[in-house]
């Protein structure tokens, strides 16, 4: 028996044949796919954000990674790439992101580690070269450069070894 909210529904344009909600929950992929490349969980919240039942999504979503519109792994590799190229992100803070974003952990490290260590050693050293032209010479730059590449994502070792490329004595242990 229909319910008394069933005419409000209708009458606010809700969908109430499969058909429809099938069609209102690729409009929602679509255009959220529209914006930006996105994961698969990224997507999953969006369309439940949205209203969108788990069973008009999943079809929608399936389809979507069977057509290769949503690919986690391309998409770890392209983030990577982007971040490591446009922010300067070590690999500690992309795999954290990727994480975050809901990227499978196989995903994760064949993005990170698609960048060999010497590589991530000299982008870290060129970070460094980039923000203080003259190497830190201080105890208080030494700690202040050895921050921003920690904060970039850089493990410490290869924070360290960064900064004694750059002319820099890293910071004494504590």
């Amino acid at each position: 028996m229909p319910s008394d909210d069933a005419p409000a529904a209708a009458a606010a344009g809700a969908p109430s044949t499969p058909e429809q909600r099938r069609e209102r929950a690729w409009a929602v992929a679509w255009r959220a796919l529209g914006k930006r490349d996105r994961t698969v969980a990224e997507l999953r919240a969006i369309l439940a954000a949205r209203a969108v039942a788990p069973e008009d999504a999943d079809p929608v979503v399936a389809e979507l990674i069977a057509s290769g519109y949503l690919d986690d792994a391309a998409y770890a590799t392209r983030f990577a790439e982007d971040r490591r190229r446009l922010d300067d992100w070590g690999a500690r803070r992309i795999a954290r992101r990727l994480t975050e974003l809901g990227v499978a952990r196989e995903h994760v490290e064949a993005a990170v580690e698609r960048r060999p260590a010497e590589a991530e050693a000299a982008a870290a050293a060129e970070l460094v070269a980039r923000r203080f032209p003259t190497p830190p010479a201080t105890r208080r730059d030494r700690d202040r450069a050895l921050g921003v590449l920690l904060r970039k994502g850089y493990d410490a070792d290869v924070a360290l070894e960064a900064l004694r490329r750059a002319g820099a004595e890293p910071p004494e242990a504590a």
